[in-house]
């Protein structure tokens, strides 16, 4: 094998590198590329699923606070009815002690 025979061996090898070379940056272009786009749609439903439990428990929690608002209403009116009924009750005696109060 002669001089020009092995320097245009090595040309064509440098030049098969290169290609190599080419396709591989491509490759891992298109890899890179696909795991940006897979990361991106990881954090996309990450933060619907995030969005969504947190709107259930809001949900949850509102209805709570709001049957434990009933209960703390129910009894409030039941302490007024309670105190309206002594109050009718001992309303004429009231009458009678502030009657008796201005006739002495």
């Amino acid at each position: 094998m002669g001089r020009q025979d092995v320097l245009r061996a090595i040309k064509e090898a440098e030049k098969e590198a290169k290609e190599i070379i080419l396709k591989a940056e491509s490759s891992a272009s298109g890899i890179v590329t696909k795991a940006r786009l897979s990361a991106t749609e990881i954090l996309q439903n990450s933060r619907s699923e995030s969005d969504l439990n947190a709107r259930k428990i809001l949900d949850s929690s509102k209805s709570i606070a709001g049957k434990e608002a009933d209960e703390v209403s129910e009894k409030g009116l039941k302490v007024v009815g309670n105190i309206q009924e002594k109050g009718s009750k001992n309303r004429s005696n009231a009458v009678e002690i502030v009657l008796t109060a201005f006739r002495s």
